[in-house]
């Protein structure tokens, strides 16, 4: 295998000759009798006298094993491989026999040097160089000087072109940055100079490098590795580059098998015990000493005595079979990349002296400092105290009750005749605006298959504007309608408004003329929807009551949702509750649907689930016999939704979709949502199902539908059955969260706080949040009280992040219950309460929370903080071991072993720990040649130090 020889030597200042090896060079080169040999009897066997010079060799400097020649000498050990290696061996080792004017003369002027001019030496660029002064300015330097040796095979020299000096001299020129940085030497301060041996087997080059500073340069271990590495690949770049693709193969080959293997034993870790009484002993004897140290409690701070028990812990931590078996496969794939670049992989050291695993340490001593103080420990992921919620499906995506202003629900276009009015002779009777012609636009528009009138747009809208001549304010409303949602016409709000205004005009003009509920009750909803005016929910109310208390339906139900949500009249849901039970009396179906929920509920009302069935039902065959007269999208919408919740009726998928495709042909923006989403809930759809889904969301999102553009953004956040593109994510949520769906702008804040893709962005987040929070948001709340009580992004503010999280956990937010659980458990930022912890720990455990349940089970276990009740803690750690919570199951195996089951769970969390670092911690698969950023590395030291290391504790970061 190609490869390259690297040895790097160094002279001190004022170095002295070393006599022992002074005497060895002249009793080899002078002794009588030395032995000449002829090229002849260089394939003789090599001699007794050469044999024993080789001993003493390799034992005085045992790295010329290494050599080249040597190899040569192993495999054929004949006179003139000998005398190559005593040869190349003396030389490689000059260092430490001769001082540096000597040395430096020495490769300027040895046999087989390549001369230059009068002597081999060379630097960058092309000024003649005088050997004299070369050596007296080396000689006369006060600070180290390194003489690198770079050897080569004769077979690669010769094929890859470095068997000239002239070659050497540009790679060591293009070099000359990474060898000064590897040095330790600043660029400008570096001084080297090398010559060109073309040894008859393997041709080598000696350089002498130093800093014009003398107390600048040092040279490590890795330093050395680098420069090896930088020179091998620009010498073997050709040969590498077809060689990357079969290595990178046989290490993924290597990652694959160690990974499965590693992947076995980090499931027996997560869901193993770890039963050691030397452990306890340990743990235990650490903890009380722990209690007389002052300062930091760090490892880098610890004194030596101390230092040894926890790197005891970590071994005694490493005699578990399943640590041992992952530490032994992670060192041997470490060892098989290292071996790439290095002739000798080192051997394991013990995992307490693993610079990978070395942090585990600070671990072992906050598990004693938790054991010594009694702390109440919550063992969960990271995710649970850093991360922010998603919301979940039933959460984000508000039904049709959750939007009755958005989704208008009773007939307001009028989909049956206005009621009678008695009207004197010189009157006009408005019941005259319900024409056959009206009638008939109102067929085309919707489509009535049993009159074989199929849906055109175009048909109803000629139609409704020559009523609209007749100045027939329904057909001028239903122009404003189609208008506005671009049917049979492109969409146009400015021209739909002109249309309602006109329509409200009509009306105004009737109900001057002589009052009358009918027209009472158009006013009303159309001030109440800003249609053709300014939305006035004040003056809506006043309409709406003078309808009302005419009896008519359609007033009470309208003036029933303004109470219900205080719009234009103080809330009370009591009220509201009284105007649909008139309006549901007089078998109006929407009426009958809000009573549904509100007995349900329990709002306004006592909570009466069999009424509330009852209410339901008779809505649905409401909405059956509307929608057959009328083919009203909205009630196509409304019976769609009923089918596919089971609502009212029995939950049937396949007709609610014919509703909603009915809904979305006429652009229902509720209806093409809904489509959408169950057209893309078949895990079998099919591409071109996909794009029409597509279409109806994108159709949805033009019509203002806060749902469907936050369904959408969801999509492309996550890259599903779109390319993933958070800007479109981003862009998509801000048009819901700006059409005031809360759930997407809780989405924008969590992205603004750090999401993939987006920049950072906390004065953006916290406008986010705080909007969706002040909307009852509850994941909102709980990201607020976290952002506040963390104090990270945002200055620290307990009272401000308790009010939130208590908002958030009023509302059933299980995160929010055990989080304030945790806070006045610990009684860090407030003071402790049990009282407060147990009721929001219970309140987050009964709504299945693993951790709560853990925490209670813990609890009434170690009789700390409540009297010990082992039925209810076994009850909770049942629980929450069900949803796979190892340590619960750790509690309810080992429930009745041990005294104190906190020092055992001291020690199986530190297993647990393990997993998680040998889960992260792969193997290093970079070659060492890689330049690091000093102001990253910068960083990383002051980021340390403030994590408790003293500044010259060499412990390393871990590497995850």
């Amino acid at each position: 295998m190609a490869r390259i020889i690297l040895k790097v030597p160094y002279l001190k200042g004022g170095e002295k000759t070393a006599a022992h090896l002074n005497n060895l060079v002249k009793y080899i080169a002078t002794r009588d009798g030395v032995e000449k040999m002829e090229s002849a009897h260089r394939l003789w066997h090599s001699t007794k006298k050469q044999q024993e010079l080789i001993a003493q060799i390799l034992r005085e400097f045992p790295d010329t094993k290494d050599l080249f020649e040597y190899e040569d000498y192993c495999k054929n050990p004949n006179r003139g491989n000998a005398s190559e290696f005593i040869s190349i061996a003396l030389e490689q080792n000059l260092d430490q026999i001769s001082g540096r004017e000597k040395y430096l003369d020495y490769i300027a002027n040895r046999p087989r040097v390549e001369k230059f001019d009068s002597h081999g030496l060379f630097t960058a660029g092309d000024a003649p160089l005088v050997l004299a002064q070369v050596a007296d300015e080396v000689a006369s330097h006060t600070g180290n000087v390194w003489a690198p040796i770079i050897s080569l095979r004769r077979e690669d020299a010769t094929r890859l072109g470095y068997d000239n000096a002239r070659a050497w001299k540009a790679l060591l020129s293009s070099k000359a940055m990474e060898l000064a940085e590897n040095l330790k030497i600043h660029p400008d301060h570096l001084k080297w100079y090398a010559a060109f041996h073309n040894e008859s087997h393997h041709p080598h080059v000696h350089m002498v490098c130093y800093s014009t500073n003398p107390q600048e340069g040092y040279l490590t271990k890795q330093g050395i590795r680098k420069m090896k590495s930088a020179l091998a690949n620009e010498i073997f770049r050709q040969e590498l580059i077809p060689l990357y693709g079969e290595k990178s193969q046989r290490r993924d080959d290597v990652k694959q098998q160690a990974a499965e293997a590693m992947g076995e034993l980090i499931r027996q870790m997560k869901g193993g015990a770890l039963v050691s009484e030397r452990m306890e002993q340990l743990l235990t004897h650490l903890a009380e000493r722990l209690k007389t140290v002052s300062g930091k409690k760090r490892y880098g701070y610890l004194k030596a005595d101390l230092k040894n028990v926890v790197d005891e812990i970590v071994d005694e931590l490493a005699k578990d079979s399943r640590i041992a078996e992952a530490y032994r496969l992670w060192w041997e794939v470490r060892g098989r990349i290292e071996s790439v670049y290095t002739e000798t992989p080192s051997e394991p050291p013990p995992l307490s002296r693993c610079e990978d695993f070395k942090p585990i340490r600070n671990r072992v001593i906050q598990e004693a400092l938790n054991l010594g103080s009694g702390t109440m420990t919550f063992e969960e992921p990271a995710s649970v105290e850093t991360a922010l919620p998603d919301a979940t499906p039933d959460d984000d995506t508000p039904a049709v009750e959750s939007a009755p202003d958005n989704t208008p629900a009773e007939p307001e276009d009028a989909s049956e005749p206005p009621p009678a009015q008695s009207f004197s002779s010189g009157e006009k009777a408005p019941t005259s605006w319900w024409t056959e012609e009206y009638k008939l636009a109102k067929q085309h528009l919707h489509g009535d298959e049993d009159a074989g009138i199929p849906q055109n747009f175009e048909k109803a809208r000629e139609l409704f504007l020559a009523e609209a001549d007749k100045e027939n304010p329904l057909a001028l409303y239903d122009l404003g309608r189609m208008t506005a949602d671009g049917l049979g016409c492109e969409a146009n709000a400015d021209a739909a408004y002109g249309w309602y205004e006109k329509a409200l005009a009509v009306f105004h003009a009737a109900e001057e003329e002589k009052p009358w509920k009918y027209t009472e009750y158009r006013i009303g909803k159309m001030v109440a929807a800003g249609l053709g005016t300014e939305q006035d929910y004040l003056q809506a109310a006043d309409w709406l009551t003078l309808s009302a208390n005419e009896k008519y339906k359609y007033a009470q139900y309208s003036l029933g949702g303004l109470y219900y949500h205080g719009k234009g009249v103080e809330q009370n849901h009591e009220i509201a509750f009284a105007l649909y039970t008139r309006s549901a009396d007089q078998s109006f179906p929407y009426a009958n649907f809000e009573l549904g929920k509100m007995l349900r509920d329990g709002i306004g009302c006592e909570k009466n689930s069999v009424e509330a069935d009852r209410r339901f039902k008779e809505a649905f065959l409401g909405f059956v016999f509307l929608e057959e007269k009328g083919h009203d999208d909205k009630l196509q919408y409304r019976l769609g939704w009923m089918l596919l919740n089971g609502v009212g009726t029995e939950m049937n998928e396949t007709k609610a979709k014919e509703y909603f495709e009915k809904a979305a042909t006429v652009g229902n923006p509720f209806a093409c949502y809904q489509l959408a989403k169950l057209i893309l809930s078949d895990e079998k759809i099919q591409p071109q199902e996909v794009e029409k889904a597509l279409g109806y969301l994108r159709k949805a999102v033009e019509a203002e539908n806060p749902y469907a553009a936050y369904f959408l953004g969801k999509l492309y956040e996550k890259g599903e059955h779109v390319p993933k593109n958070i800007s479109e994510a981003v862009r998509l949520y801000t048009l819901s969260a700006e059409w005031d769906n809360d759930f997407a702008a809780y989405r924008l804040g969590k992205l603004y706080l750090g999401g993939e893709g987006v920049l950072k962005d906390v004065e953006a987040a916290i406008r986010w949040l705080t909007f969706a929070a002040d909307r009852k948001n509850p994941f909102a709340e709980y990201a607020l009280g976290i952002l506040y009580l963390k104090g990270e992004d945002v200055p620290k503010n307990v009272s401000k992040a308790l009010e939130y999280l208590k908002r958030s956990a009023a509302q059933g937010n299980q995160f929010a219950q055990y989080r304030l659980g945790k806070v006045y458990l610990m009684g860090e930022d407030v003071q402790k309460d049990i009282t407060a912890a147990l009721q929001f720990l219970t309140a987050a455990a009964e709504q299945g929370n693993q951790y709560a349940q853990y925490t209670l089970g813990k609890l009434y276990l170690m009789e700390k903080d409540i009297p010990k009740d082992k039925e209810a803690a076994v009850r909770w750690f049942t629980l929450s071991a069900a949803q796979g919570n190892v340590y619960a199951q750790f509690f309810l195996d080992h429930i009745d072993e041990f005294k104190d089951p906190s020092v055992l769970l001291a020690g199986t969390r530190l297993l647990h720990h393990m997993s998680r670092v040998f889960a992260d911690n792969a193997p290093p698969l970079k070659p060492p040649g890689q330049r690091a950023d000093r102001k990253l590395l910068r960083k990383l030291r002051e980021k340390k130090q403030a994590q408790g290391h003293a500044r010259d504790d060499y412990e390393q970061t871990m590497s995850l």
